[in-house]
């Protein structure tokens, strides 16, 4: 699978589907890595399929060389230790801040917050130990911290940390896709219920309508001979990408949900394209995700202890459920317990009570 992933390594399109796969075939696959990964995706020790360097945008095969070489005296201990074996001449700011956004060094640091701070720090300590070398100058403290290291990392560790969104669009931005996660991730047990079938699954057939769900990662806009509006999402779900054309009226109906990174829920028929050898899709239906939560669900359930439901806590329900009123026809239902029974009950649509209740 490393090699299958090599051979399309700059076709994100076909990485997208490998990935899946090996997710399918439980293959576990890691995000790059200096301190064993190379150009190509090769396997560890561990029997995981390392994410191939060259693959990083913005990170040239230079670059890549001089890491693997330098290397050869052992594992980097830290992003200081990193820039200065590897030389401030054979990478630049452009070049660690891809590698940070990928992960290739997260095993150096505590968190991506903490390494992308201090990379113009060791940048410029490597550029002054090249300088002291070129001299013939030493540090004459040099082996009195190697006894007593402090940890490089002090002057930084009040910084927040990454969010699950921005690690995951760091990969998006430097690999493509999403490694570790994926945001449709937050939706995937409600998946079955929205959609029948994912991305990979769909198979053109003419004359019928069908649905998907995924993350817009590209919005292209062309025009008609006649100047018509014509645009081109493309949508991901993980398993797969499809590319979709909005047309004329279609196009102008649903242009208030068209960006990127919005999860979208489209209809529309799926026909093969002859000139390109991929599958199209021609949408007549677009809503965003929270309209189609709102379509699709039964209901919005609360989970609430017996020991949560104090005066001040049911006045807040109330109140949200009453700004809420006239919203959405999705009824609420508190799943309720304590220690010796529980039970689902349901609101009516006026917010009170209503005499369903299923007890357990």
């Amino acid at each position: 699978m490393a090699a299958v992933l090599s051979s399309d390594m700059q076709n994100t399109d076909k990485v997208v589907i490998f990935i899946e796969e090996c997710r399918t075939m439980e293959l576990p696959l890691v995000l790059p890595d200096v301190n064993c990964g190379e150009y190509m995706f090769t396997v560890n020790d561990d029997g995981e399929i390392v994410y191939g360097l060259g693959a990083v945008k913005g990170v040239g095969e230079g670059p890549i060389e001089s890491i693997v070489e330098a290397r050869q005296e052992g594992p980097f201990k830290d992003i200081f230790d990193f820039c200065k074996r590897v030389g401030s001449k054979k990478i630049n700011k452009r070049v660690m801040e891809a590698l940070v956004r990928c992960g290739a060094l997260d095993k150096l640091g505590p968190d991506r917050a903490q390494l992308w701070a201090a990379i113009p720090e060791a940048l410029k300590a490597a550029d002054q130990n090249e300088r002291n070398q070129s001299a013939g100058m030493f540090d004459l403290f040099g082996d009195m911290e190697a006894e007593d290291p402090r940890d490089p990392y002090a002057d930084y560790m009040k910084l927040r940390c990454w969010t699950d969104k921005e690690r995951l669009q760091g990969e998006k931005d430097t690999l493509g896709l999403y490694v570790t996660g994926h945001p449709i991730d937050e939706y995937e047990s409600e998946l079955p219920n929205i959609i029948s079938k994912r991305i990979v699954e769909l198979q053109p057939a003419r004359g019928q309508q069908q649905k998907m769900l995924g993350l817009v990662v590209d919005i292209r806009m062309k025009k008609t001979k006649k100047g018509d509006p014509l645009c081109f999402i493309t949508l991901d779900d993980r398993t797969s990408r499809i590319e979709i054309t909005l047309f004329g009226d279609s196009f102008d109906e649903h242009r208030h949900l068209l960006s990127k990174d919005a999860i979208l829920l489209v209809e529309g028929e799926i026909a093969h394209d002859d000139y390109s050898g991929r599958t199209k899709v021609r949408a007549s239906k677009v809503i965003d995700i929270t309209q189609a939560r709102a379509r699709y669900a039964s209901h919005i359930q609360v989970n609430c202890q017996a020991d949560q439901l104090k005066e001040r806590q049911l006045k807040a329900l109330e109140q949200v459920l009453e700004g809420a009123k006239g919203a959405s026809a999705v009824s609420v239902a508190l799943q309720y317990s304590r220690e010796d029974a529980s039970a689902r009950v349901y609101l009516g649509m006026t917010g009170k009570w209503n005499q369903q209740m299923k007890c357990y």
